[in-house]
């Protein structure tokens, strides 16, 4: 048995890996003061890109200056490993070409504070392995989206607009609603956070599933499965929002031995009837 430590743990990535962890007889702490673990899954962050555009300082703080803060502790307490949730939809800016490699963060522009932030943790990262011996995996990930999505606040699209559907209103749609994203289902990043606890030493690692989905496209999967046969309102796209992004994962099946297996509409449908209660 192994005892990790999860911080966000009762947030909607954490929640799920600590279901699984503890399901595989793994020992799970989910506190903040790190008094114990031999593996940090460290998922707790600022995650919202228009916060970050609104106050830097206090994205920087709890994204960048936090994560210092779990690195050191670990090492203070014996922990061999820190598992790391880096953003593969903001630290490639608008990436040159579709699907993103990893080794396109290393020149790429992120567009918010929030994706600047996320990418600097990585340099952070390569130092505390060089310098001090803490080992690490970057899971760059993807727009993940299933149960226990909160759709209130900054929340993912996909529980956006189908919590809005599922009780009768029209969900908006910022800009044309061709800017495409790539969205991966929680049961997949879960696995690949798993998978990562003996492999991909440091790396950073995509986990997404490669494919683009526009928002118009979405909107459209999401109004058949949940039976909604009204119009979307519209408004103009935010500051700091991507126009295209999705990863390529070629680099997770040799570092991790993973792979997506989640199909979009099967995700979309669980993640409704979960909405619903089902």
């Amino acid at each position: 048995m192994t005892t990790v430590l999860v911080t966000g743990g009762a947030g909607f990535i954490g929640s799920n890996l600590a279901d699984r962890l503890l399901a595989e007889d793994h020992r799970v702490v989910a506190v903040d003061d790190l008094s114990t673990g031999r593996i940090v899954f460290h998922l707790a962050a600022q995650a919202g890109v228009r916060p970050s555009l609104d106050d830097p300082m206090h994205d920087a703080s709890v994204n960048l200056m936090g994560t210092l803060n779990v690195v050191e502790c670990a090492i203070k307490v014996g922990a061999r490993k820190v598992i790391y949730a880096a953003s593969g939809g903001t630290i490639y800016g608008e990436p040159r070409r579709i699907p993103a490699k990893e080794t396109a963060a290393q020149s790429s522009h992120p567009l918010s504070p929030y994706g600047i932030s996320k990418k600097a943790a990585l340099d952070y990262l390569g130092f505390y392995q060089r310098y001090r011996g803490m080992d690490y995996t970057a899971c760059a990930l993807a727009n993940v989206y299933g149960p226990r999505q909160d759709p209130h606040g900054e929340a993912g699209v996909v529980s956006i607009f189908a919590s809005t559907m599922l009780g009768g209103g029209s969900p908006s749609i910022f800009g044309d609603g061709n800017q495409t994203r790539d969205y991966v289902f929680i049961d997949d990043v879960v696995h690949a956070f798993v998978q990562a606890i003996d492999r991909g030493s440091g790396k950073l690692v995509n986990i997404g599933t490669g494919l683009e989905t526009s928002v118009n496209g979405l909107y459209r999967l999401l109004a058949d499965i949940v039976g909604f046969d009204g119009e979307p309102e519209h408004g103009p796209l935010p500051p700091g929002e991507l126009r295209r992004s999705a990863l390529d994962i070629s680099i997770a099946s040799s570092a991790l031995a993973w792979k997506p297996w989640t199909h979009l509409e099967d995700g979309l449908a669980e993640t409704v009837a979960y909405l619903k209660g089902v």
